[in-house]
């Protein structure tokens, strides 16, 4: 019998079944059902109960506002100004996406060194490329002398203790991807 708050899965095909069995139903394979807890993720919402399953509804307001616009850092790359919106707002988060070979890790470069030029201090995280690729980059782009502080890593946990101790008015991370945190079971990414 199942215990309760477990699942039993089939790790060869991901089937799942309500009890323990030496082969799995769904692809034949043996000894490839593992037991799983039920249980919903740390983090994960819990039904609500009562009123509170009505929820409160949320509030409407309109496109006017009082409101001032927020500042932003300039970087210097006009057409990346322009599509932020008239440049970088401090503490925002811009994820950019592209086929591979575009010209990604070029535009961030681009990005960090102008913007470094300009006196603001740029950290630059490669998770992809050493550090002596990314400055043979920046050399072919006439960006060397740019005091870009870079670095190449992979471990979240590493990189959010640096960010914390160091202060930095951009931060860029090429590629999200490559990312892991010992925290997640899941891969890089």
């Amino acid at each position: 019998m199942a215990r309760d708050g477990a699942i039993y899965v089939c790790q060869a095909c991901g089937a799942v079944h309500g009890k323990w069995s030496g082969q799995c139903g769904a692809c034949n394979q043996w000894n490839s059902i593992v037991e799983e807890s039920r249980s919903a993720p740390p983090g994960a919402m819990k039904p609500a109960t009562g009123a509170a399953a009505r929820g409160r509804g949320v509030q409407f307001e309109t496109l006017q506002s009082d409101t001032p616009e927020p500042p932003r850092i300039i970087t210097g790359v006009t057409e990346f100004d322009r599509v932020c919106g008239g440049g970088v707002v401090p503490g925002s988060a811009i994820l950019l996406s592209g086929d591979p070979g575009v010209g990604k890790s070029t535009l961030l470069l681009d990005v960090a060194g102008r913007a470094a030029l300009s006196g603001r201090r740029v950290a630059y995280i490669s998770g992809e490329e050493a550090v002596e690729q990314i400055r043979a980059r920046a050399k072919r782009m006439g960006l060397e002398k740019a005091p870009v502080e870079l670095a190449s890593a992979t471990a979240l946990r590493e990189i959010l203790a640096t960010l914390k101790r160091e202060k930095f008015d951009i931060v860029i991370v090429d590629s999200i991807q490559t990312l892991w945190s010992d925290a997640h079971e899941a891969g890089p990414g």
